[in-house]
């Protein structure tokens, strides 16, 4: 077997797993649109639900969820910036660096119950802030940290050198190189790892159930106390009423919105 068989067949390979990975999510793209548009209805995201859910709409569910993770990554992103400007024009390559990008990946594989255990540990019972939507935002901020976190270190890594000897050149401070020239030509970095931060938020059930939420009976919260009603939680109480079509609809309609 020669060196050009032998490439054609890793093509090949690489081009069938491709196409299996697009296939996968056109097709969860294609079940979700089956079965949630047929639920989606004018009242769907402007009324609340009614009885336990399975009938109106998820105004409340929506709006909490939306606030949780905008809270979340207010919170999280000048943390994410900070350290990573830190890390790549402050810290010279050595252990502590190593360390501080080690400790990244790690959080950013931690399974998402133990920070709801421990969030609750700290935030809830420690800070007294108990079930509510401030201790939901304080986990989903540390939970998606390390997501922003490295999206905006490979943006800024991905500069080229030239910008940095040209801010010299010109007289530049370190810090007016960050504010003039980095953080600019990294924008759309930034932009990238907000989005997937919101997406890993979006996707948060086991930290928020134990945090943020209560099963039913709630609205929009009044307080920094009061827990917040999330299509998170929306979803999985509704999934668990398998027999019940009409739940089972809200189910698919409410994760057709969450996905969107």
């Amino acid at each position: 077997m020669n060196a050009i068989t032998t490439e054609k067949m890793v093509l090949v390979l690489i081009g069938c797993i491709t196409f299996m990975i697009a296939a996968l999510l056109f097709s969860i793209l294609g079940i979700m649109l089956l079965k949630g548009l047929p639920a989606m209805h004018a009242g769907l995201l402007f009324e609340e639900s009614k009885d336990f859910g399975r009938a109106g709409g998820i105004f409340y569910q929506s709006a909490g969820t939306l606030m949780l993770m905008s809270v979340a990554v207010f919170l999280s992103l000048p943390v994410a910036v900070g350290s990573v400007l830190f890390q790549t024009e402050y810290l010279s390559t050595g252990k502590l660096k190593t360390f501080l990008t080690q400790l990244t990946y790690i959080l950013n594989a931690t399974p998402t119950i133990l920070f709801g255990l421990v969030g609750y540990l700290l935030f809830g019972v420690y800070l007294d802030t108990g079930v509510s939507w401030m201790t939901g935002s304080l986990i989903l901020a540390v939970m998606i940290l390390p997501t922003l976190q490295v999206n905006i270190r490979e943006a800024v890594e991905a500069l080229p050198e030239k910008y940095r000897e040209a801010g010299m050149a010109l007289g530049l401070s370190r810090s007016a190189q960050i504010w003039r020239i980095i953080l600019p030509q990294s924008f759309y970095g930034v932009v990238t790892g907000i989005l997937l931060g919101l997406a890993r938020a979006a996707g948060e059930t086991a930290a928020i159930m134990f945090t943020a939420t209560t099963f039913s009976g709630i609205q929009f919260p009044q307080s920094f106390s009061d827990p917040v009603p999330t299509l998170q939680t929306h979803i999985l109480i509704l999934a668990q009423e398998a027999a019940n079509p009409e739940s089972l609809a809200q189910a698919w309609g409410a994760g057709l919105v969450l996905m969107g």
